[in-house]
């Protein structure tokens, strides 16, 4: 069995700003905001979240499953998953859109600007999960991650009717989805991921509570930036893990999608829930560290001690086990 994550696959146009767009905004007009930001620097990078995830997954000797729909245009970026590590063979191809485009302008402040372009993405919603879970042997779990909103349900349903864990990480597209549909991606799920201000928005749109989420999810993971993890579970005390230490600060495009890598990969080798977030956290720290999503390379001796410097000798001694196998 392995972990089916679920998702966006999609070219990063990934812009710097050499300004605050801060400084750029008047609250007074608002209302019609009309700017353009003369940019710097442009790369083009291999992203989306379920993309991500499962490269971040596979640096860390992980055969993650991606499932998402591409374009005709997928062909060199399947190449490169696949050398990588990750199984594409579940990855559905259109016959007439192309790949999502993902266009990201970030600030020297870290903030970002970024619009997302569907195309090939909206037809994942004709993936069935139950030809995947026969062709590997069963699903360890299965990430539900930013996507065309029709498919997120169909495979949250999906998961509920087969008894399939699942993670619910909805992330970009809570700005699109209605309540009840948010409703839908999270009851029952084993993980609920999502960063604090997701939470904030989650909580508004849904009108449920701590409590009320505790009640349909069985843990509930949020990433609060440089402030670290927080890792919930009703009866339990909660769990804080501190940010990893950065060599430097790069951009921080998918670095929650390494962060969910990094936790899943440490849940798949049966590591507790804490040990889990540090090696996310670590995980993170690379992208951070680097221009694009995936052009990180995890030197399993490094991780283990780089790991250990921040949370421990027992962590890297715990971790390196896995990622020498």
């Amino acid at each position: 069995m392995a972990i089916a994550v679920t998702g966006s696959i999609a070219t990063d146009h990934l812009m710097h700003f050499p300004g605050r767009f801060a400084d750029q905004l008047l609250p007074e007009h608002l209302h019609r905001l009309s700017l353009s930001f003369l940019v710097d620097d442009l790369v083009v990078r291999r992203g989306g979240v379920a993309a991500n995830i499962a490269f971040g997954m596979a640096q860390l000797g992980q055969r993650p499953v991606l499932l998402g729909a591409v374009g005709a245009d997928f062909a060199d970026y399947r190449g490169w998953l696949e050398r990588h590590g990750v199984d594409c063979d579940s990855v559905h191809v259109s016959e007439v859109a192309h790949t999502a485009r993902f266009v990201c302008t970030t600030d020297e402040e870290m903030c970002q600007i970024a619009s997302f372009y569907a195309g090939a993405m909206a037809e994942a919603r004709n993936i069935e999960l139950r030809p995947v879970a026969d062709r590997i042997g069963g699903l360890e779990l299965v990430l539900v991650g930013a996507n065309d909103p029709a498919a997120m349900v169909r495979h949250t349903e999906e998961c509920r009717e087969r008894g399939y864990p699942f993670a619910a990480d909805p992330s970009q597209q809570l700005a699109r989805m209605s309540g009840p549909e948010v409703r839908k991606l999270i009851d029952g799920a084993s993980y609920l991921l999502t960063n604090d201000y997701e939470l904030g928005l989650l909580q508004q749109k849904t009108g449920w509570r701590d409590d009320d989420l505790l009640d349909r999810v069985e843990v509930r993971v949020t990433t609060c930036g440089a402030d670290g993890v927080r890792v919930v579970r009703r009866g339990e005390p909660e769990l804080h893990v501190r940010a990893a230490d950065e060599v430097r600060r790069a951009d921080p495009t998918g670095v929650g999608d390494a962060f969910r890598a990094g936790f899943l990969a440490g849940r798949s080798w049966g590591l507790g829930l804490e040990r889990s977030a540090q090696v996310g956290s670590m995980l993170a720290t690379y992208v951070l560290e680097t221009v694009g999503t995936q052009e990180y390379v995890v030197k399993p001796e490094e991780f283990a001690e780089r790991l250990g410097a921040v949370y421990g000798d027992a962590a890297a001694e715990e971790v390196r086990v896995f990622l020498a196998g």
